[in-house]
């Protein structure tokens, strides 16, 4: 095995031994937020939320995939993604500045119930995951077809499970671990309306991706099923009828 080839089996090991330190740091983050101060800490936090989003959403630019194409092997683009990710999130866990401020404060029955949704959100979102193929959201399915040096099988189109109600279950259950929260304080305010932003946007543009990749079953899957089954309008609803053309070449109308 050359020098190039184990860097490739180290980069996904790492990967994989990353992504598992990421989700403890996000879930702990997310619960307990941060105890740093600092002065402009709005500025430092809007900075860091959004900071998070481009390069999560650069790396699935057809451009910078062909790109990367050119001196990376296919199978570890996932690793990639799934690593820079990873970064932009422990960036943000460790600058994030905190705000005493909040905009609400509960206790009781009002916690527990805000606290069940946070760890339901946590449950659906492994599940999501699990149905979508968690090795595809990590790049560990394709790195292992590249270390076996065998082709990975087409990625199946899911329509079964919380598919059925929505197309986004995994940005919906993202949506709880942001909102669901017994103390919103106004750092933690910035940060669930920069996501919940990018989440909306996120979901237009993936319905675009999947209806290159995937073609007509995934427009008359769109129409029958919302993107959102709480917040089905704009690009989350459902896709319109006309947006179907003999050809099977258009467009969903989602705006």
């Amino acid at each position: 095995m050359d020098l190039s080839r184990w860097l490739g089996v180290a980069f996904g090991i790492g990967t994989q031994l990353l992504f598992l330190f990421t989700v403890v740091y996000l879930f702990l983050f997310l619960r307990f937020g941060s105890a740093r101060h600092q002065e402009m800490w709005w500025l430092l936090d809007l900075i860091l939320a959004i900071g998070f989003c481009l390069p999560h959403s650069l790396l699935l630019a057809p451009p910078i995939l062909s790109r990367l194409k050119a001196w990376v092997p296919s199978g570890l683009f996932g690793c990639i993604h799934c690593t820079v990710t990873c970064i932009s999130l422990l960036a943000l866990f460790h600058y994030w500045a905190s705000c005493d401020v909040a905009l609400w404060r509960l206790s009781g029955l009002g916690e527990t119930l805000v606290l069940v949704g946070f760890y339901g959100s946590w449950v659906a979102l492994f599940y999501s995951l699990y149905l979508t193929g968690m090795g595809y959201q990590t790049g560990l399915t394709q790195w292992w077809y590249w270390f076996r040096r065998t082709k990975p099988p087409v990625r199946p189109f899911v329509t079964q499970g919380a598919f059925r109600l929505m197309r986004h279950p995994v940005y919906m259950s993202f949506l709880g671990l942001i909102w669901f929260t017994p103390t919103m304080t106004l750092d933690h305010a910035i940060l669930t309306t920069v996501w919940t932003v990018y989440i909306f946007a996120g979901s237009y543009f993936k319905d675009r991706r999947l209806i290159r990749f995937i073609g007509q079953p995934y427009l008359e899957y769109g129409r029958r099923v919302p993107g959102l089954p709480v917040i089905g309008f704009g690009s989350l609803r459902r896709f319109k009828a006309d947006s179907l053309d003999r050809n099977d070449k258009a467009t969903p109308t989602v705006l």
